[in-house]
């Protein structure tokens, strides 16, 4: 056994969690490798082959390199909760006239779930993954913070993490911006993976056409929602659109409605199928409210706190007062922010480092 300990790494197969094994390999874990099959494309009804972390040659990737670097590897299927959670999530999600995140809730609820259930049975003390984020230990918390390299940071999509997870995890790639990573991948041998193409779609929907997959999954949802209104904030009909769950916060393109200026999707209101659409101006808000948070710098926070806040995942960030209001967080942006989507993850910053995150609420409708 090895000094530093045993580590199960969820590998993909993709350059990050490779190089995330030579490293840790390098510094002396014993490592165990594990690739998590969390969906087959058939099953979801598409007819594109399979691409990304789960398919075959993904798998087999991340096979050869566990036997080129001497450590064990599996393979997990967990395509079943998977789909019982985090797919069902996404389609009860639009189907509400939310916009979902199914990655945070795939990782707080799935995969490291599913890592530390396995780091236990093969007696590993801890997991590690490929994201680009940093971790420490301060003031009897672990807290998560951006990584180096702010075009590929990963801290958004980990704001549900528990500080029971956050204790067993390590980032290998926290010290290393994605150009150093892939000239490791050059100088080790691994041309392959430094010119790897990565994907950037949900991983279930790899075609990126999220209302084909929702169209795939729900019987007659077309037939059940088409022909809604178009509406204007004072609820005067501009025309009818192709079902509510086909269209997102902020959308201007594919709405094929002309009214003499550029309009966007405000609100998306399922009781009666109805999208409201207003100017560029219309979807700026400056409060939300934002329930199921969870904190990872503090055990609790003061009844308010200034703190930068991400609406989405590109999203650069506003300062906003955040205080509580019962079982949720009221944000207050200093400034107008646009498109705030229901459903999506509000991200909490603090300099570098993440206080939480929740889900985002409507704080208001904005039929006048």
């Amino acid at each position: 056994m090895s000094k530093k300990g045993k580590v199960l790494l969820a590998m993909s197969g993709g350059i990050d969690s490779s190089i995330a094994a030579l490293l840790l390999h390098e510094q002396g874990y014993d490592v165990v490798g594990i690739t998590m099959k969390t969906w087959d494309y058939a099953s979801s009804g598409g007819a594109t082959k399979e691409t990304g972390c789960c398919s075959l040659d993904s798998i087999n990737d991340a096979r050869m390199l566990a036997v080129n670097l001497g450590f064990p590897h599996f393979i997990l299927d967990i395509r079943q909760e998977f789909g019982n959670y985090i797919i069902d999530n996404f389609v009860e999600e639009y189907i509400a006239g939310r916009t979902p995140n199914p990655c945070v809730l795939c990782n707080t609820h799935i995969k490291w779930e599913a890592l530390l259930k396995r780091a236990d049975m093969l007696e590993c003390d801890f997991i590690a993954t490929g994201h680009y984020a940093r971790i420490r230990e301060e003031n009897n918390r672990f807290v998560v913070s951006r990584g180096l390299d702010t075009n590929k940071d990963q801290s958004y999509v980990l704001w549900g993490l528990t500080q029971e997870s956050l204790k067993r995890t390590i980032f290998p790639l926290q010290d290393f911006r994605k150009s150093e990573i892939k000239q490791m991948a050059i100088d080790n041998g691994y041309v392959d993976l430094a010119n790897k193409s990565e994907s950037y779609e949900i991983c279930f929907v790899p075609d990126n056409d999220y209302r084909g997959f929702l169209k795939r999954k729900v019987d007659g949802l077309e037939e059940r929602v088409a022909g809604g209104n178009f509406v204007d904030r004072t609820g005067r009909v501009l025309g009818k659109h192709k079902g509510y769950p086909f269209y997102t916060i902020g959308q201007r393109k594919g709405l094929e409605i002309a009214v003499g200026e550029p309009l966007h999707v405000l609100e998306i209101v399922p009781e009666t199928n109805t999208v409201v659409l207003g100017t560029k101006e219309d979807l700026e808000e400056q409060q939300m409210i934002v329930g199921k948070y969870n904190l990872i710098k503090y055990a609790s926070i003061p009844d308010s706190m200034e703190l930068l806040t991400k609406i989405r995942y590109k999203d650069a960030g506003s300062m906003a007062t955040v205080s509580h209001v019962n079982d949720k967080l009221n944000v207050m942006f200093h400034s107008p922010v646009s498109a705030v989507a229901p459903g999506q993850s509000a991200v909490f910053y603090e300099g570098e480092d993440l206080v939480g995150g929740g889900i985002i609420e409507r704080q208001k409708p904005i039929l006048l």
